[in-house]
């Protein structure tokens, strides 16, 4: 009598839901593939720890010692490994510091795990030992715990001078303390009726320069623009600037089709010219009547922000334009300066502007940039 076919796959299915090696196999394949995540930037931890030159796929290199930005620049295929990339990140975004710790931490507990599993305990019986020694981990760390008085100027600034101490630049940790620790202190934001504070980093833009040193870094309170004016023959300086940002172009209006203009004669040429000057000039108009006089214009996808003849007559009203701010960056300049987003003509009145104490175009070997100091 011939065997039917169904009992042979239920026979097959039987040694499969008994091999019981495949679970352990994968269990200690993540394990080994976050060790190793681990191991590689154990090295860079410490007052002896050794700074990591990794060079990227387009042949820039970076030298640093910061878990965070080590495991970053590493291409992890590995999904276990990948979860402690993910860890640093979480600890550089809700701490700022204890990168490379938090991944030699966690590959220490990994290689504990392993000891037990190799023991024959279960791995559910381990995670459960893991949150009990957790709660326990806490209370410790709770107690001996220091409570820092947001308004202890001294502590702050020992607190960023000791996570500067790992860095490339800790031998100008005395410059870069004071600045990080006042920059940090502007846009914090108190908790109401809570402990602490709310920081958002967003607040806080760094601007790179090229051909300066670490010594010539400032803290502006207000906004840089790493940009020269637009202007010819603007002004390059003013004190009590008032300052109007916009999201419209001061420029020939374009169709809302592709649609072609033909021109046949002069007289029809000269109206056209004609009809272009009226146009910016009543923007312009409106401008000065505002008394604006440093505009921040929005950059725009479809045509230029700015034609020559709308510079031309900003020039003579002696406005500073600042054209092409990002789009992105538009969120982030309100908040700064205090002003609002103007999107058309009619709303370019004196409530919608900001008074500023201080807008001057800054000359450097690397090129020209605009500054705006808001106390």
């Amino acid at each position: 009598m011939a065997p039917k076919a169904g009992g042979d796959s239920a026979k097959v299915n039987s040694t499969v839901y008994k091999d019981k090696s495949k679970p352990t196999d994968i269990r200690l394949s993540n394990i080994n593939a976050a060790k190793a995540v681990s191991d590689a930037i154990r090295t860079s931890l410490g007052p002896r720890g050794m700074d990591k030159m990794i060079q990227a796929a387009n042949g820039e290199v970076t030298i640093t010692n910061d878990g965070a930005t080590i495991l970053k620049q590493m291409s992890v295929i590995h999904p276990a490994a990948k979860m402690l990339v993910e860890l640093s990140r979480a600890q550089d975004i809700e701490a700022g510091d204890g990168t490379t710790s938090v991944v030699v931490i966690a590959g220490a507990l990994l290689d504990a795990a392993e000891k037990l599993l190799q023991k024959g305990i279960h791995p559910t019986v381990i995670s459960d030992g893991f949150q009990k020694a957790l709660q326990m981990a806490l209370q410790v760390v709770e107690g001996m715990s220091t409570p820092v008085d947001l308004t202890n100027e001294d502590a702050l600034l020992k607190a960023a001078a000791t996570s500067l101490n790992s860095k490339v630049v800790s031998q100008h940790s005395t410059i870069l303390a004071p600045i990080a620790v006042q920059a940090i202190c502007t846009v914090m934001e108190p908790i109401p009726g809570g402990v602490g504070a709310r920081v958002d980093l967003r607040d806080v833009k760094v601007i790179e320069r090229i051909g300066g040193t670490v010594e010539d870094t400032e803290l502006v309170q207000g906004l840089v623009i790493p940009r020269r004016p637009a202007n010819v023959n603007g002004p390059s300086r003013i004190e009590k600037a008032k300052v109007g940002l916009i999201q419209f172009c001061i420029s020939p209006p374009k169709t809302d089709m592709d649609h072609n203009v033909i021109v046949s004669d002069y007289a029809a040429m000269d109206r056209v010219l004609k009809e272009e000057r009226q146009y910016i000039l009543n923007i312009v108009k409106q401008i000065k009547k505002a008394g604006c006089n440093v505009l921040l214009v929005q950059k725009s996808i479809l045509r230029d922000a700015l034609s020559d003849l709308a510079v031309h007559f900003l020039d003579k009203i002696k406005t500073m334009v600042i054209k092409d701010i990002e789009r992105e960056d538009i969120e982030f300049v309100c908040k700064t300066l205090g002003c609002r987003p103007i999107a058309s003509l009619d709303h370019f009145t004196a409530e919608n502007m900001v008074t500023v104490d201080l807008v001057e175009v800054v000359n450097e070997p690397a090129g020209k940039y605009i500054k705006v100091i808001k106390h």
